[in-house]
């Protein structure tokens, strides 16, 4: 088992992308904290991945909130032991043209992935720091290096995931910690089945032209982007050995983005 004895926390965690990730990485050996606004949820998640083992934890944490991210990852290293990997998860999505973009949704999606990214990671680092290594991982996008229409906030703080783990890979090697961002392609999960029917009306189109000529048209076999083939670059993240990869990307998009 490749994470034996290991222990993560990933945001977002009750559904979607974080839930599969928190799935192969039990089925890998760690211990896994699932930090959620849903706490019941998490909860309902944890029972489920864990079987009543104890290798799953719930812990109820709005990402924006710095008292309830300190909380829940003391709550998780208490509980579990320590911590080696951060996953940072959590996001949201407005779908809108600029020009009709208001000041509270611009600062709501930004402060889900970026305010969150930066208080989840300040967190682990002065639990990591203390042990001298981790592993900490970005869920970024195609969009961190794409733009599509109707997501200034989402393209412009997946952008900013970037930034923040090239800096996180740079302070943290010498505590032994490494930082990496993995930038999926469309993903069918509940946010992506959302933005379905919201960007048809957008863009005047059915939901089917949405799927084959917005979501999937740059892709090389129309094909949507698994939730485990997103777990499995979390995996490969979480799990290599050296400072050999750090301050990485890795595009999982079929084809969508090839650079």
């Amino acid at each position: 088992m490749r994470l034996k004895d290991q222990v993560a926390l990933v945001t977002g965690a009750a559904s979607g992308i974080g839930l599969e990730v928190a799935r192969t990485f039990i089925r890998e050996g760690a211990r896994v904290a699932l930090a959620d606004l849903d706490g019941a949820a998490a909860a309902r998640a944890a029972q489920e991945l864990a079987g009543g083992a104890g290798r799953a934890l719930a812990v109820t944490m709005d990402v924006t909130r710095e008292d309830e991210v300190d909380a829940g990852i003391a709550l998780a290293v208490d509980a579990l032991g320590r911590l080696d990997i951060l996953v940072c998860n959590a996001g949201i999505q407005v779908i809108s043209p600029l020009e009709a973009l208001s000041l509270a949704d611009w600062h709501r999606v930004l402060a889900v992935h970026l305010d969150g990214a930066f208080l989840a990671t300040r967190a682990a680092l002065r639990h990591m720091y203390a042990k001298g290594r981790g592993s900490i991982i970005y869920m970024g996008s195609v969009h961190s290096r794409e733009a599509s229409l109707l997501k200034a906030p989402y393209v412009a703080a997946k952008h900013g995931l970037l930034g923040l783990a090239r800096v996180v890979a740079k302070e943290g090697a010498r505590h032994g910690v490494r930082a990496n961002v993995i930038c999926p392609g469309f993903v069918r999960t509940p946010l992506v089945e959302r933005q379905i029917p919201e960007q048809a009306q957008a863009l005047g189109l059915c939901e089917d032209e949405v799927v084959r000529t917005v979501m999937l048209k740059e892709t090389v076999d129309g094909e949507f982007t698994t939730v485990q083939d997103v777990a499995e670059a979390a995996l490969f993240f979480a799990s290599f050995e050296s400072a050999a990869l750090t301050g990485q990307s890795l595009v999982v998009s079929h084809g969508w983005s090839m650079q």
